[in-house]
């Protein structure tokens, strides 16, 4: 009897994912050993110190020793660097219950872990491991997040009630405004170099780095189209970039600008709007979201020039910098 290629294609399919799946268990398994061996490996040498007095010198020479030692019988994960990095982690997570299997930390890579111990703010770094672990971040997206102030930039737009859950839970998409952020951070970009640049370059810049501008999104973002073109009688138009949110259940347009907008610009995706919401959205979708991107805008310029029952477009700026993290928490603390 001779097997259905379609048949047998889709056999050795499920066997491969059996396998995929099992050794991604194996791998997560492996890390949760690893990640509470140094946790244990703390919590023991703590104790221990207690019985002593902590001299800087003997601190220093105790790791030194430490890590000779380790090193010379288990060769590789004992520096003196992340020996350090053990230390932090076990003080940074003292009370941690690693037999409770609800712990977050158990999800997370060493390496994750890491980078993590560099953020001091308990809340912003309880943050980072929710949406790590929500998101599946690799440990360079992670990086990137902190780096670009995404927890202050989504506090900054919310009260302080919201900042506390922000540290307590996962981000809660509800509606459009729990999509937006202010400024978008478009630094790999990579066009701060340039002395000047257009909208083209711009948008050209966005589309061939499309993942990472995904990622500076948010969540459950697709893209959908560039220069989609619409014709109102014999005139032509064209949105820079359309993008639809799975969650929303909206279509995002987002319109280039490289300089201060104007009543002219936010009139214009005005009318764009209108047509998304005519002519394109289907009666099971929600209202399209309109994204003025630019360099700086005019919060009262946009406030009158669109009618007061107009609450789907934003103007938000860009920055093709990272920010500084000090700033972003000084207008935190005057929330």
């Amino acid at each position: 009897m001779t097997l259905e290629k379609s048949n047998y294609n889709n056999l050795i399919s499920e066997i491969w994912n059996i396998i995929s799946n099992s050794k991604q268990k194996v791998i997560s398994s492996i890390n949760t050993v690893l990640v509470e061996t140094y946790w244990n490996i703390w919590k023991y040498i703590v104790e221990y110190e207690q019985k002593w007095e902590k001299r800087a010198e003997y601190w220093k020479e105790l790791l030194k020793n430490i890590s000779k030692d380790l090193t010379n019988e288990f060769w590789k994960g004992f520096s003196v660097q992340n020996i350090e990095f053990m230390r932090k982690f076990y003080i940074s997570f003292s009370d941690l219950d690693f037999w409770n299997s609800q712990s977050l930390i158990r999800n997370l890579s060493w390496t994750h872990i890491v980078r993590l111990l560099s953020v001091r703010d308990e809340n912003e770094r309880s943050f980072y491991i929710i949406e790590t672990i929500e998101n599946s971040w690799s440990v360079r997206e992670l990086d990137r997040q902190i780096n670009s102030s995404l927890y202050e930039r989504l506090a900054l737009s919310k009260d302080k009630k919201w900042v506390l859950e922000l540290s307590q839970k996962w981000q809660i998409i509800q509606n459009y405004n729990d999509v937006l952020k202010d400024p978008y951070i478009l630094e790999f970009l990579w066009l701060e170099e340039k002395t000047t640049y257009s909208e083209t370059d711009l948008e050209t810049a966005i589309i061939n780095n499309l993942e990472h501008f995904l990622l500076e999104l948010g969540k459950w973002f697709t893209f959908v189209w560039r220069q989609k073109r619409f014709s109102a009688g014999t005139d032509h138009f064209y949105v820079d970039l359309v993008f639809y949110n799975r969650l929303l259940k909206c279509f995002v347009l987002i319109d280039l600008k490289i300089w201060k907008i104007t009543h002219g610009d936010i009139w214009q995706m005005q009318m764009y709007v209108n047509y998304y919401d005519r002519e394109i959205k289907q009666d099971f979708e929600n209202k399209t979201i309109w994204i003025l991107l630019c360099k700086e805008k005019n919060d009262i310029v946009v406030e009158y020039t669109l009618p007061e029952w107009e609450n789907m477009i934003f103007a938000k700026e860009y920055n093709l910098y990272l920010p500084k993290k000090e700033d972003f928490k000084k207008q935190l603390e005057n929330l």
